[in-house]
């Protein structure tokens, strides 16, 4: 059971028996503005011509050249890391002990829960991959399956243990000159809406949700959101003002329709 203790005094958050600094302590170097267009591609050959705001990209495939491309023209890059579950196909893949590897993610062959009550464990390995992200370039970081309390990931989860989870992921992101994003998880937006810096989401037009973030973006922030074509929600769905939405394929890749 990961105890979490205030040190007020100090200025320090103890999670999981490491001293985390506070969310905002260091702050990003840049957050993205309410309303960027965007375009997001994990798969396929990378496009990097598309006259958008924002890209987002997967922080192992892509190269620091590639992210120094975009920068040149003014493009910002936001680094996908995927911090609730296990890859079997990572570099990074021989740091995860057995024990914080728990089942299978459904649909998704060759991913498996991670225990997010070890942030002991799980902290130093996302730092790394956050390192690399600021190594190559990257502006933000978007850590991917932050809602494993809602999830059947064969860990007891409870809402807090995933929120101090998050919270320990942006003090890291933070004290890298990173912005963090929160992914999905709309239910704990009221929880961790001061925490992260813009939102990702997926399909909350296909499952009436984007109304959950109006507070947030009442308080400026960017939302990202990607609905799926063949989905509930193929076309452009209705969505509060503020939200970017781009429909995409399921895999990822470059075919992009923006709304």
């Amino acid at each position: 059971m990961i105890r979490v203790v205030l040190a007020l005094l100090a200025g320090l958050a103890l999670v999981g028996g490491l001293a985390v600094s506070p969310a905002h302590a260091a702050g990003p170097k840049w957050v993205p503005e309410q309303g960027s267009s965007f375009q997001i591609q994990y798969s396929g050959r990378l496009d990097l011509s598309l006259p958008v705001d924002v890209y987002l990209l997967d922080g192992e495939d892509t190269t620091a050249a590639q992210v120094a491309q975009l920068k040149a023209r003014g493009v910002r890059t936001v680094c996908y890391i995927n911090a609730g579950a296990y890859e079997n196909w990572r570099s990074d893949k021989s740091k995860f002990p057995r024990s914080v590897i728990g089942k299978p993610l459904d649909g998704w062959d060759g991913e498996n829960w991670l225990d997010v009550n070890r942030i002991d464990v799980l902290l130093p390995i996302m730092s790394a991959r956050m390192d690399v992200c600021a190594q190559k370039g990257f502006d933000a970081v978007d850590p991917d399956n932050t809602d494993g309390w809602s999830q059947n990931t064969g860990f007891r989860i409870s809402k807090q243990a995933q929120i101090n989870y998050q919270i320990a992921l942006a003090g890291a992101a933070h004290d890298r000159g990173l912005a963090i994003g929160l992914k999905n998880d709309v239910e704990q937006l009221p929880q961790l809406g001061s925490v992260v810096d813009f939102a990702v989401n997926e399909e909350c037009g296909a499952y009436n949700e984007c109304d959950a973030y109006n507070d947030f973006l009442a308080s400026g922030k960017a939302v990202f959101n990607i609905e799926y074509e063949g989905d509930r929600a193929s076309v452009c769905p209705g969505r509060p003002d503020g939200m970017s939405t781009v429909i995409k394929h399921w895999s990822l890749d470059a075919y992009r329709v923006a709304c």
